[in-house]
């Protein structure tokens, strides 16, 4: 039910399920097309694991926070300690159904408070495929700036693609 209202909490291991197969949802396949966030075209197979989403949880360095509406996941987000006052957003998935909603707005505002008031941060950096202009203008609205930086894809397709670094002050540099 759309009405009901969202709840912010961080992930523990009794989420991984959903969890995968909400970030699956919303970045591959027939389904993440519905939205417009998705990596569906650029690439085929799975975004993420269930393993890989378990050491996240695991590891006092990271958090995947999640918006859930009724028990269900309608959105997450990873923040990662990098040290030196940097954090990490990545994994950043709104359900297909309900983008354009303010959603993405609502875990990236919380990804950074989070980044603030656990890690200390005053850096938010993330990587983007430099691809997805659309995808970097969204993030550049929300106060991201390319840095110039562009880092390897972490595994190799065909074409090769590239990620752009994108980075913004935060707490008390922001």
């Amino acid at each position: 039910m759309l009405d009901a209202p969202l709840v912010a909490m961080v992930a523990t291991p009794d989420d991984i399920e959903a969890l995968h197969a909400h970030v699956e949802r919303a970045y591959r396949g027939d389904e993440a097309r519905a939205g417009w966030t998705h990596e569906a075209d650029l690439l085929d197979g799975q975004r993420t694991s269930r393993e890989a989403l378990a050491e996240i949880i695991a590891d006092p360095r990271e958090r995947i926070v999640l918006l859930k509406r009724d028990g269900d996941i309608a959105g997450c987000v990873q923040v990662a300690d990098r040290g030196g006052g940097v954090a990490y957003l990545g994994l950043l998935a709104v359900d297909p159904r309900a983008q354009a909603g303010g959603l993405g707005r609502r875990l990236i505002a919380e990804a950074e408070r989070l980044a603030v008031e656990v890690y200390g941060a005053t850096t938010m950096e993330m990587t983007v495929i430099s691809r997805r202009s659309e995808l970097i203008a969204y993030y550049v609205r929300r106060g991201y700036a390319p840095t110039g930086e562009i880092r390897p894809f972490p595994i190799e397709v065909s074409p090769p693609l590239e990620l752009a670094v994108l980075s913004k002050p935060i707490g008390r540099a922001g």
